[in-house]
C-alpha cells in the first residue's frame, strides 16, 4: 500500500466505491466540498481518472483521484460510498471485509436485492425464498462486515442529470442519526438537497421496487399508449409498491416520500432510466437477452422481478403488476396481453394501505 499517495491528501478523502454513471455522479457532488479517493477494479480505468480525470467519457472533478487497492482505500477513508450493482455488491464487500473497521461509515447507493441462501441453493432449486432469503444491501453489509454504521442514497437521482449539474435532491436513510448527519453534509449543496430519514429498509426497498413499475412504464410508452394509461400505472403501481414493502420491513411513510413516489414518478417518464427504456424496448418487439446485452449498465429491475415473483410465491401476496411483467420477461408473454390481464383484474378499492 502506497502510505505517502496517501498521506499527500491535504484532507481526509471520502471514499467512493464503484464508478459506474451514479458512482461518477456521486464523486462529483462530493468533490465540491472534499478531496475523494474513488476504487475501481479495472486498471485502466484507475489511469484514465488520475491522468484525465474522465471515465467513459465522463468529465470528473480534479479533486478525484482513483486507485484498484482496497485497503488503501479503507485506510485513507472514513466515510465510504459503495455504488455497486447488486450483482456483484457481496462479492465486492467480501473483498472489503479484512480492510473495514467499526469507525466507519458506509453509505450505498445500490437499487437491487440480493440472494442470502445455503450453500448449494440458488433460484433454480429452491421451492421457496422467503424475507431472510432476500437482503438489501445494508443487510448484506451487516452480514459480510464488521461495519455497524450503515446508510443508503435513494431518490429521483438520474446520474445523466447530476453529472450535467443539473438540480436534484436524494435521501440519506440509517438507523444512526449521525450517518444521516454526515450524509447530509457530505452532499448537500446549492444545487442539491438532501432529506433524512431512520427507515433505512423502506427507503431500500422504494429504490427497488419502483423499478418494476418503471420497466412497465416504459412498456405502456413503446405501446404508444398515452398518459390516462400510465396514471393508471403509477398509481396502481404505487400501490403495490407499498403492500410489497411492507411486507418485506419498511414503513408506509417512507414509500410516500421522496426515495418513494419521488423516484416512482422520475423512472415511469424518464428515457435516461435504464429500467424504463427496458420495458420500451421490450414492447417494441426485441427479445430481453438483446437489450441486455446492448446495455451498457444493468437494469436491475430485471433480478428484482424474478426475486419478488418467487417471493410472492412463498406467501399468500398478489402483485398483478409484477407477477405480469415477470411472464413477459421471462415466458415469453406479449405486453399487450398482459395488460389485457390487468385490466380485467378484480380490484376495485382505491386506497387500503392508510
Amino acid at each position: 500500500m502506497d502510505t505517502n499517495w496517501t498521506k499527500s491528501f491535504k484532507t481526509r478523502p471520502i471514499g467512493v466505491i464503484g464508478m459506474g454513471s451514479f458512482g461518477a455522479a456521486i464523486s462529483n457532488l462530493l468533490a465540491e466540498k472534499n478531496e475523494v479517493l474513488v476504487y475501481a477494479r479495472d486498471e485502466a480505468v484507475v489511469q484514465a481518472i488520475n491522468e484525465t480525470h474522465r471515465v467513459k467519457n465522463r468529465q470528473l472533478a480534479s479533486k478525484i483521484r482513483a486507485t484498484s487497492d482496497p485497503e488503501l482505500l479503507c485506510e485513507a477513508c472514513e466515510v465510504m460510498f459503495p455504488m455497486i450493482p447488486s450483482s456483484a455488491f457481496r462479492e465486492v464487500m467480501v473483498q472489503f471485509a479484512p480492510f473495514l473497521h467499526p469507525y466507519h461509515f458506509l453509505i450505498h447507493g445500490t437499487k437491487g436485492l440480493s440472494l442470502n441462501l445455503p450453500e448449494g441453493k440458488n433460484l433454480e432449486n429452491v421451492s421457496y425464498l422467503k424475507r431472510e432469503n432476500i437482503c438489501t444491501m445494508s443487510e448484506v453489509i451487516l452480514q459480510e462486515t464488521v461495519v455497524e454504521r450503515i446508510g443508503c442514497l435513494a431518490g429521483p437521482n438520474l446520474a445523466t442529470e447530476l453529472l450535467d449539474h443539473q438540480p436534484g435532491a436524494t435521501v440519506v436513510a440509517s438507523r444512526y442519526e449521525e450517518v444521516v448527519r454526515e450524509g447530509q453534509r457530505l452532499l448537500r449543496s446549492d444545487n442539491f438537497q438532501v432529506y433524512g430519514n431512520s427507515d433505512i429498509v423502506g427507503v431500500e426497498l422504494s429504490g427497488v421496487l419502483k423499478n418494476i413499475i418503471a420497466i412497465a412504464s416504459g412498456a405502456l410508452s413503446g405501446l404508444g399508449l398515452g398518459d390516462n394509461a400510465k396514471g393508471l400505472l403509477v398509481s396502481r403501481g404505487m400501490v403495490e409498491l407499498i403492500h410489497l414493502g411492507k411486507a418485506m420491513g419498511g414503513r408506509t411513510q417512507s414509500f410516500l416520500g421522496l426515495a418513494g413516489i419521488g423516484d416512482l414518478v422520475t423512472t415511469c417518464n424518464s428515457t435516461l432510466s435504464r429500467n424504463y427504456t427496458l420495458g420500451y424496448r421490450l414492447a417494441a418487439g426485441e427479445k430481453l437477452p438483446d437489450i441486455v446485452g446492448d446495455m451498457e449498465e444493468v437494469a436491475e429491475g430485471i433480478n428484482t422481478v424474478k426475486l419478488v415473483k418467487r417471493y410472492l410465491e412463498s406467501t399468500n401476496m398478489r402483485a398483478p403488476i409484477t407477477e405480469n411483467l415477470y411472464k413477459v420477461l421471462f415466458e415469453n408473454f406479449k405486453v399487450e396481453t398482459a395488460l389485457q390481464y390487468l385490466m380485467k383484474y378484480p380490484s376495485y378499492t382505491d386506497i387500503d394501505f392508510l
